[in-house]
């Protein structure tokens, strides 16, 4: 299980600048609209210290992090829902991302054209999640006759189901609002993430902040005219400079902390990104370790000892036994596997133990 995550933004605002970043996949970047006409898929890894640390104290052979793939797309305009600039057709390549992350200026800069004119955070936003719900909207009006049509004539169960959501969801939309705005049942729920919404998906807003303003981004009038806008929509918001941040992800270890230090900043402002991103989907991480290799594997918060061993191997889910299971606090404090079995924090758990984030577990299961 990864995090997958979609790159949405006007054109020139630094999507891809950021993907740059992020993937150091070279994409390319341009001082015009629509740099970007097929998307850019890149993977990267998940920064976590921990998996050093445990290395260091239960070596394996190799040491294998968690990742999570970012889409990034062609620039969308106003309008795009009726043919402007490219379209809105790029948009389907994000449908079945996990989430979105809208890249938006909040830096002034004279020789970086923006496509309306002038650099305005929130117009920017909402012209992007007004293409966003349109896009939606679009799917929806391509189902809701086929879908009315079964439900009314045939009183099939499923199909009455959804035409039941698409009734709730459709007005909605009309009025300007996301498919996260609605509250959903468990049914209702599996009905949705099926028809992979756009504006269902959860919304991390990136300012892309001037340089100087790296230190403490809230200084800055432009990145508070984002947070104000990502409060009302409950987002996140973080905010990072993309430009400093490819270059920094080109530094080696040493200048790059160097840079840091110059900047006022405690680590890459990507960290926080990738952090933000795999945290804003309730993804955390469990371990593996010792032998052939030490890993990080990602799960969902609420998931059972049984579900995260299936994360590994259908059999491990399929014959599970027991969880032996250590916290990497524990680990990390005890400083050794021997330490941490006479202290008695070797942890026996069943079926119905709920894996907590820093967990090392060895799975023990028959087939």
């Amino acid at each position: 299980m990864s995090l997958t995550a979609g790159i949405v933004g006007l054109p020139n605002v630094g999507k891809s600048t950021l993907f740059n970043a992020i993937t150091k996949a070279g994409a390319e970047m341009a001082n015009y609209p629509f740099a970007t006409i097929e998307p850019n898929v890149g993977v990267v890894e998940v920064p976590d210290d921990r998996l050093a640390r445990i290395q260091a104290i239960e070596p394996a052979d190799k040491v294998v992090p968690t990742t999570f793939e970012f889409t990034d797309i062609a620039g969308i305009v106003k309008g795009a829902s009726q043919g402007e600039g490219l379209g809105n057709k790029f948009l389907e390549n994000i449908r079945q991302t996990d989430a979105i992350i809208q890249v938006v200026r909040a830096f002034e800069d004279s020789e970086i054209t923006h496509v309306s004119g002038k650099v305005d955070p929130v117009e920017d936003i909402e012209t992007i999640n007004t293409e966003l719900i349109i896009a939606d909207l679009e799917q929806i009006n391509n189902r809701y006759a086929k879908v009315e049509k079964a439900a009314l004539n045939s009183k099939e169960k499923t199909a009455i189901a959804e035409y039941n959501v698409l009734k709730k969801i459709k007005p909605v939309l009309e009025s300007g609002q996301p498919v996260r705005s609605l509250s959903f049942d468990e049914e209702e729920k599996k009905i949705v993430h099926n028809l992979f919404f756009l504006t269902d998906k959860p919304m991390l807003y990136v300012a892309n902040i001037a340089e100087d303003d790296m230190a403490d981004p809230t200084k800055s009038l432009l990145y508070q005219a984002v947070a104000d806008y990502a409060a009302k929509d409950q987002a996140e918001v973080i905010g990072l400079a993309a430009k400093t941040e490819e270059e920094i992800s080109e530094m080696d270890d040493s200048d790059k902390q160097d840079f840091l230090e110059m900047a006022g900043a405690s680590e890459p402002g990507l960290n926080k990104l990738i952090r933000t991103a795999y945290h804003l989907l309730g993804l955390r991480t469990f371990f593996t370790a010792g032998g052939k290799e030490t890993k990080a594997w990602t799960f969902k918060t609420g998931m059972k000892a049984p579900q995260v061993a299936g994360i590994i191997h259908s059999d491990f889910e399929r014959g599970f036994i027991r969880a032996e299971t250590i916290s990497f606090t524990d680990l990390d404090t005890l400083g050794s596997v021997a330490a941490v079995k006479s202290a008695g924090k070797l942890r026996s758990e069943g079926k119905e133990y709920l894996v907590q984030d820093g967990d090392i577990i060895n799975f023990r299961f028959n087939v």
